[in-house]
Protein backbone atom coordinates (compact mmCIF):
# COMPACT_ATOMS: atom_id res chain seq x y z
CA UNK A 1 0.00 0.00 0.00
CA UNK A 2 1.20 3.17 -0.78
CA UNK A 3 2.75 5.70 1.92
CA UNK A 4 1.02 9.14 2.62
CA UNK A 5 -2.55 8.14 1.00
CA UNK A 6 -4.32 10.93 3.59
CA UNK A 7 -4.60 14.64 3.68
CA UNK A 8 -3.12 16.10 7.36
CA UNK A 9 -6.40 18.09 7.12
CA UNK A 10 -8.75 14.65 6.95
CA UNK A 11 -6.55 13.21 10.16
CA UNK A 12 -6.89 16.27 11.84
CA UNK A 13 -10.54 16.50 11.76
CA UNK A 14 -11.35 12.84 12.90
CA UNK A 15 -8.78 13.16 15.38
CA UNK A 16 -10.91 15.87 16.61
CA UNK A 17 -14.39 14.34 16.58
CA UNK A 18 -12.71 10.86 18.23
CA UNK A 19 -11.40 13.20 21.10
CA UNK A 20 -14.52 15.68 21.21
CA UNK A 21 -12.52 18.47 20.73
CA UNK A 22 -15.91 19.50 18.46
CA UNK A 23 -18.45 19.06 21.28
CA UNK A 24 -18.36 20.48 24.56
CA UNK A 25 -17.95 18.26 28.08
CA UNK A 26 -15.48 15.87 28.91
CA UNK A 27 -11.99 16.16 30.63
CA UNK A 28 -10.27 18.87 28.54
CA UNK A 29 -7.16 17.37 29.46
CA UNK A 30 -7.34 13.90 28.33
CA UNK A 31 -9.30 15.38 26.00
CA UNK A 32 -5.99 17.67 24.58
CA UNK A 33 -3.36 14.96 25.56
CA UNK A 34 -5.80 12.01 23.28
CA UNK A 35 -5.85 14.82 20.61
CA UNK A 36 -2.05 14.70 20.28
CA UNK A 37 -1.00 11.09 20.88
CA UNK A 38 -4.03 10.11 18.11
CA UNK A 39 -2.81 12.90 15.51
CA UNK A 40 1.04 11.55 15.81
CA UNK A 41 -0.18 8.06 15.59
CA UNK A 42 -2.46 8.06 12.68
CA UNK A 43 0.15 10.03 11.23
CA UNK A 44 3.02 7.82 11.67
CA UNK A 45 0.65 5.04 10.13
CA UNK A 46 0.59 7.16 7.04
CA UNK A 47 3.67 8.09 6.82
CA UNK A 48 5.37 4.35 7.57
CA UNK A 49 2.52 2.48 5.48
CA UNK A 50 1.91 0.44 9.03
CA UNK A 51 -0.21 -2.41 7.86
CA UNK A 52 -3.59 -3.14 9.28
CA UNK A 53 -1.86 -6.86 10.69
CA UNK A 54 0.82 -4.78 12.52
CA UNK A 55 -1.59 -2.73 13.83
CA UNK A 56 -3.64 -5.83 15.05
CA UNK A 57 -0.65 -7.41 16.09
CA UNK A 58 0.46 -4.49 18.55
CA UNK A 59 -3.18 -4.91 19.83
CA UNK A 60 -2.65 -8.17 21.16
CA UNK A 61 0.72 -7.44 22.08
CA UNK A 62 -0.11 -4.65 24.56
CA UNK A 63 -3.71 -7.08 25.19
CA UNK A 64 -1.31 -9.74 26.21
CA UNK A 65 1.23 -7.68 28.20
CA UNK A 66 -1.15 -6.06 30.48
CA UNK A 67 -2.67 -9.50 31.23
CA UNK A 68 0.61 -10.74 32.37
CA UNK A 69 1.65 -7.56 34.13
CA UNK A 70 4.80 -6.51 31.87
CA UNK A 71 3.61 -3.52 31.48
CA UNK A 72 5.43 -2.29 34.48
CA UNK A 73 8.74 -3.95 32.92
CA UNK A 74 8.43 -2.27 29.29
CA UNK A 75 7.97 0.99 30.51
CA UNK A 76 11.30 1.10 31.52
CA UNK A 77 12.54 -0.87 29.00
CA UNK A 78 12.11 1.92 26.38
CA UNK A 79 13.02 4.53 28.29
CA UNK A 80 9.60 6.33 29.38
CA UNK A 81 10.47 6.16 32.72
CA UNK A 82 13.86 7.41 32.34
CA UNK A 83 12.46 10.14 30.04
CA UNK A 84 10.41 11.50 32.83
CA UNK A 85 13.16 11.35 35.28
CA UNK A 86 15.10 14.00 32.89
CA UNK A 87 12.48 16.20 32.81
CA UNK A 88 11.58 16.62 36.29
CA UNK A 89 15.22 16.80 36.26
CA UNK A 90 14.81 19.93 33.76
CA UNK A 91 12.51 20.96 35.36
CA UNK A 92 13.77 21.50 39.15
CA UNK A 93 17.01 23.00 36.87
CA UNK A 94 14.80 25.64 35.52
CA UNK A 95 13.23 26.63 38.96
CA UNK A 96 16.81 26.77 40.84
CA UNK A 97 16.27 23.44 42.64
CA UNK A 98 19.75 21.32 41.89
CA UNK A 99 22.50 19.75 43.92
CA UNK A 100 20.80 16.65 45.62
CA UNK A 101 21.57 13.09 44.86
CA UNK A 102 19.97 12.24 41.52
CA UNK A 103 16.85 10.50 41.49
CA UNK A 104 16.28 7.27 38.83
CA UNK A 105 13.37 4.78 37.97
CA UNK A 106 11.64 3.36 40.43
CA UNK A 107 11.01 0.19 38.88
CA UNK A 108 7.50 -1.90 39.37
CA UNK A 109 8.86 -3.43 42.18
CA UNK A 110 8.11 -1.56 45.09
CA UNK A 111 5.69 -2.95 48.01
CA UNK A 112 4.37 -0.43 50.42
CA UNK A 113 4.42 -1.18 54.25
CA UNK A 114 7.77 -2.18 54.93
CA UNK A 115 8.74 -2.69 58.91
CA UNK A 116 9.93 0.68 60.07
CA UNK A 117 13.17 0.53 62.53
CA UNK A 118 15.12 2.84 63.77
CA UNK A 119 18.26 3.58 62.76
CA UNK A 120 19.72 0.48 61.50
CA UNK A 121 17.72 -2.88 60.29
CA UNK A 122 18.32 -6.69 59.38
CA UNK A 123 17.09 -6.64 55.53
CA UNK A 124 17.54 -10.71 55.00
CA UNK A 125 15.75 -13.40 56.47
CA UNK A 126 18.71 -15.58 56.55
CA UNK A 127 17.42 -17.96 53.69
CA UNK A 128 19.88 -17.02 51.14
CA UNK A 129 23.51 -17.26 51.73
CA UNK A 130 24.72 -14.88 49.47
CA UNK A 131 27.67 -12.64 50.43
CA UNK A 132 26.74 -10.18 53.49
CA UNK A 133 26.44 -6.61 52.98
CA UNK A 134 26.52 -4.03 55.26
CA UNK A 135 25.34 -0.71 54.10
CA UNK A 136 25.55 2.23 55.75
CA UNK A 137 25.72 6.72 55.33
CA UNK A 138 23.74 9.18 56.72
CA UNK A 139 21.00 11.39 54.79
CA UNK A 140 22.18 15.31 54.51
CA UNK A 141 20.58 18.04 53.39
CA UNK A 142 22.35 20.19 50.80
CA UNK A 143 24.44 22.03 53.18
CA UNK A 144 25.87 18.75 54.35
CA UNK A 145 23.06 19.34 57.93
CA UNK A 146 22.20 15.55 58.83
CA UNK A 147 18.59 15.05 58.32
CA UNK A 148 17.31 13.60 61.36
CA UNK A 149 13.96 11.28 61.32
CA UNK A 150 13.95 11.06 57.72
CA UNK A 151 12.85 7.31 56.39
CA UNK A 152 15.04 5.11 53.89
CA UNK A 153 12.84 2.97 52.46
CA UNK A 154 15.54 -0.19 50.82
CA UNK A 155 14.04 -3.30 48.58
CA UNK A 156 16.15 -5.22 46.71
CA UNK A 157 15.99 -9.01 44.82
CA UNK A 158 17.26 -11.76 46.25
CA UNK A 159 20.77 -13.94 44.66
CA UNK A 160 19.24 -15.44 42.43
CA UNK A 161 17.40 -11.74 41.09
CA UNK A 162 13.76 -12.15 42.72
CA UNK A 163 11.62 -9.79 45.04
CA UNK A 164 9.45 -11.11 47.58
CA UNK A 165 6.27 -10.75 46.88
CA UNK A 166 6.88 -11.56 43.36
CA UNK A 167 8.10 -14.66 41.72
CA UNK A 168 9.70 -17.62 43.83
CA UNK A 169 8.02 -17.50 47.33
CA UNK A 170 9.80 -15.83 50.09
CA UNK A 171 8.93 -14.34 53.81
CA UNK A 172 7.07 -11.25 53.68
CA UNK A 173 8.80 -8.43 53.13
CA UNK A 174 12.19 -10.13 52.44
CA UNK A 175 14.88 -7.42 51.62
CA UNK A 176 12.79 -4.47 52.36
CA UNK A 177 12.82 -2.00 55.32
CA UNK A 178 12.32 1.57 56.51
CA UNK A 179 14.51 2.51 58.44
CA UNK A 180 14.65 5.80 60.54
CA UNK A 181 17.75 7.98 60.19
CA UNK A 182 19.07 9.00 63.99
CA UNK A 183 19.79 12.27 65.38
CA UNK A 184 23.18 12.43 63.03
CA UNK A 185 20.86 11.28 60.23
CA UNK A 186 22.55 8.55 60.16
CA UNK A 187 20.87 4.68 58.62
CA UNK A 188 22.68 1.21 58.22
CA UNK A 189 21.44 -2.26 57.31
CA UNK A 190 22.51 -5.69 57.05
CA UNK A 191 21.22 -7.88 53.98
CA UNK A 192 22.68 -10.42 51.26
CA UNK A 193 24.66 -9.01 48.00
CA UNK A 194 21.91 -8.67 45.30
CA UNK A 195 21.89 -10.20 41.97
CA UNK A 196 20.66 -8.27 38.49
CA UNK A 197 17.80 -9.93 36.85
CA UNK A 198 16.20 -9.91 33.30
CA UNK A 199 12.95 -9.82 31.72
CA UNK A 200 11.43 -13.14 32.15
CA UNK A 201 12.60 -15.73 29.22
CA UNK A 202 9.81 -15.62 26.65
CA UNK A 203 7.69 -12.25 28.37
CA UNK A 204 6.41 -9.62 26.11
CA UNK A 205 8.92 -7.27 27.24
CA UNK A 206 11.85 -9.44 26.46
CA UNK A 207 10.43 -10.47 23.17
CA UNK A 208 10.35 -6.39 22.94
CA UNK A 209 13.89 -5.71 23.83
CA UNK A 210 14.76 -8.52 21.28
CA UNK A 211 12.52 -7.07 18.81
CA UNK A 212 14.66 -3.77 19.23
CA UNK A 213 17.72 -5.41 18.96
CA UNK A 214 18.61 -5.10 22.52
CA UNK A 215 18.84 -7.41 25.76
CA UNK A 216 16.54 -6.96 28.52
CA UNK A 217 19.22 -7.49 31.59
CA UNK A 218 19.41 -4.74 34.52
CA UNK A 219 22.70 -4.94 36.52
CA UNK A 220 22.16 -5.87 40.35
CA UNK A 221 21.01 -2.76 42.41
CA UNK A 222 19.37 -1.37 45.78
CA UNK A 223 16.17 0.79 45.39
CA UNK A 224 15.62 3.47 47.60
CA UNK A 225 12.73 6.15 48.43
CA UNK A 226 14.15 9.07 50.92
CA UNK A 227 11.63 11.16 52.42
CA UNK A 228 11.24 14.01 55.44
CA UNK A 229 9.22 16.45 56.62
CA UNK A 230 10.02 19.74 54.81
CA UNK A 231 12.02 17.72 52.04
CA UNK A 232 11.51 17.02 48.16
CA UNK A 233 10.66 13.29 48.24
CA UNK A 234 14.01 11.77 46.33
CA UNK A 235 13.12 8.11 44.73
CA UNK A 236 16.76 6.87 43.67
CA UNK A 237 18.70 3.40 43.50
CA UNK A 238 22.66 2.54 43.40
CA UNK A 239 23.77 0.33 41.32
CA UNK A 240 26.68 -2.51 42.31
CA UNK A 241 30.09 -1.67 40.81
CA UNK A 242 31.17 -4.74 38.99
CA UNK A 243 28.47 -5.46 37.51
CA UNK A 244 28.65 -6.96 34.08
CA UNK A 245 25.72 -4.70 32.94
CA UNK A 246 26.06 -1.39 34.91
CA UNK A 247 26.51 0.65 31.95
CA UNK A 248 24.19 -1.21 30.08
CA UNK A 249 20.76 -1.71 31.88
CA UNK A 250 18.03 -2.12 29.74
CA UNK A 251 15.91 0.18 31.93
CA UNK A 252 18.24 2.86 31.56
CA UNK A 253 18.58 3.67 35.27
CA UNK A 254 22.37 3.98 35.90
CA UNK A 255 23.81 7.47 36.68
CA UNK A 256 27.28 8.52 37.59
CA UNK A 257 26.95 9.70 40.89
CA UNK A 258 25.23 6.39 42.00
CA UNK A 259 28.11 3.91 41.89
CA UNK A 260 29.50 3.84 45.14
CA UNK A 261 33.01 1.18 45.82
CA UNK A 262 31.74 -1.95 47.17
CA UNK A 263 34.75 -2.78 49.62
CA UNK A 264 35.26 -6.35 50.22
CA UNK A 265 36.61 -7.22 54.26
CA UNK A 266 38.33 -10.31 55.39
CA UNK A 267 40.34 -8.64 58.27
CA UNK A 268 39.53 -10.56 61.65
CA UNK A 269 38.73 -7.50 63.65
CA UNK A 270 36.10 -6.12 61.37
CA UNK A 271 34.50 -9.27 60.97
CA UNK A 272 33.93 -9.51 64.65
CA UNK A 273 33.02 -6.47 65.29
CA UNK A 274 29.73 -7.56 62.68
CA UNK A 275 29.11 -10.36 64.33
CA UNK A 276 30.64 -12.58 61.70
CA UNK A 277 33.51 -15.16 61.18
CA UNK A 278 33.50 -14.71 57.40
CA UNK A 279 34.00 -11.72 54.83
CA UNK A 280 32.13 -9.56 53.99
CA UNK A 281 30.58 -6.57 51.68
CA UNK A 282 30.46 -2.97 52.39
CA UNK A 283 28.78 0.23 50.74
CA UNK A 284 28.66 3.60 52.01
CA UNK A 285 26.48 5.85 50.75
CA UNK A 286 25.02 9.51 51.94
CA UNK A 287 21.87 10.73 50.63
CA UNK A 288 21.54 14.52 49.79
CA UNK A 289 18.03 15.69 49.92
CA UNK A 290 16.68 18.88 48.78
CA UNK A 291 14.11 21.44 50.77
CA UNK A 292 11.04 21.73 49.31
CA UNK A 293 10.08 24.49 47.55
CA UNK A 294 6.53 25.99 47.13
CA UNK A 295 5.21 26.19 43.45
CA UNK A 296 7.44 23.92 42.17
CA UNK A 297 6.41 20.47 40.58
CA UNK A 298 6.48 17.59 43.03
CA UNK A 299 8.93 14.92 43.15
CA UNK A 300 5.71 12.16 44.71
CA UNK A 301 4.57 10.16 42.02
CA UNK A 302 1.10 9.00 42.27
CA UNK A 303 1.09 5.28 40.57
CA UNK A 304 -0.43 1.73 41.15
CA UNK A 305 1.62 -0.51 43.09
CA UNK A 306 1.63 -3.45 45.28
CA UNK A 307 0.53 -3.76 48.46
CA UNK A 308 0.60 -7.17 50.63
Amino acid sequence: MPKNLIEKAVIKALVNRVTGLDQKGGNERIKTVAQRLLSDLFIAIDDLDIQMDEIWAAVAFLEKAGKEKQLGLIVPGIGLEHFLDLRLDAAEQQAGISGGTSRTIEGPLYVAGAPLSKGEARLDDGTDDGEILFMQGRVLDITGKPVSGAIVDVWHANTGGYYSHFGPEQSPYNLRRRIETDTEGRYKFRSIMPSGYGCPPGSESETLMKSLGRHARRPAHIHFFVSAPGYRHLTTQINIDGDQYLHDDFAFATRGDLIPPVKRVDEPASMKEHGLNKPFASIDFDFTILKDVKGTIGTIVHRERATV
